[in-house]
């Protein structure tokens, strides 16, 4: 298991993202939190976690201003930053002075869900750990299939990775290379792919919204479902909408 320390000022936040790590289903978990930028650099020195989830705006220290330090300290922690829409330059800025990641407020279980697997990958090939292998067994193909109808028929609600899982008694890493090999495509790509088309439809109607459209197909951040949208489509909602 590997270790996330989250630096948050609001509590709201920090309570859901530990319910979000452990429902991914992945090998984290919180080991610590900090609702100020100071506190949380002593405990990232004290306690070396894995990985630092921060929000850019906290008191003491900002998200970015604590990457400095353990870029200067050579900590080795990688750092996930948090952000408003309103602070995404800074999250960009963030990115170039080496974080991992960012993640876009309110947080999506599927976007936490691909920069943790990220992590995941990324730590363990620098530590020259091998994922942990599947046991050898003989896998009924109908599981598959029945995975894949449940999704299909469940896509803009909040499926995860980790629920189908577990539902199937199947292990994640297992369950996403099973349906890679399926579907020709990630879970997750899979997913923004099935709700971008229903998105599509669902824009040729005018008197909708973009922002409803986005909460009908799953999304809730509607930056976020505008970024996935324009990264699948090549342009935004709207733009696509002018098309039509």
């Amino acid at each position: 298991m590997y270790k996330v320390f989250l630096a948050d000022d609001e509590v709201w936040i920090t309570v859901g993202l530990k319910k979000l790590i452990q429902r991914s289903g992945l090998p984290f978990y919180v080991m610590g939190e900090a609702a100020n930028g100071v506190t949380s650099l002593e405990e990232v020195r004290t306690k070396r976690p894995d990985i630092l989830i921060t929000d850019i705006r906290m008191p003491g220290l900002s998200g970015l201003e604590l990457l400095e330090k353990i870029n200067e300290e050579g900590l080795g922690t990688k750092v996930v930053l948090i952000s408003g829409y309103a602070e995404f330059e800074y999250a960009r800025e963030g990115l170039r002075q080496g974080a991992f990641d960012y993640l876009l407020k309110p947080i999506e279980q599927g976007k936490l869900n691909e920069v943790l697997q990220g992590l995941l990958q990324k730590i363990q090939a620098e530590r020259g750990e091998q994922t942990e292998a599947e046991p050898d067994e003989e896998f009924n193909p109908t599981i598959i299939r029945r995975v894949v109808k449940e999704i299909q028929e469940t896509y803009l609600s909040d499926v995860s990775l980790g629920d189908l899982a577990e539902k199937y008694g199947i292990s994640i890493s297992h369950l996403s290379r099973l349906l890679k090999e399926e579907l020709g495509l990630s879970f997750s790509e899979y997913l923004a792919s099935r709700r971008m088309q229903k998105a599509k439809e669902l824009l040729k109607d005018e008197t909708l919204s973009v922002e409803s459209i986005a909460e009908s197909v799953g999304y809730h951040d509607y930056f976020y479902f505008t970024r996935v949208f324009k990264k699948i489509t090549g342009i935004t909602p709207s733009k696509y909408r002018k098309t039509l």
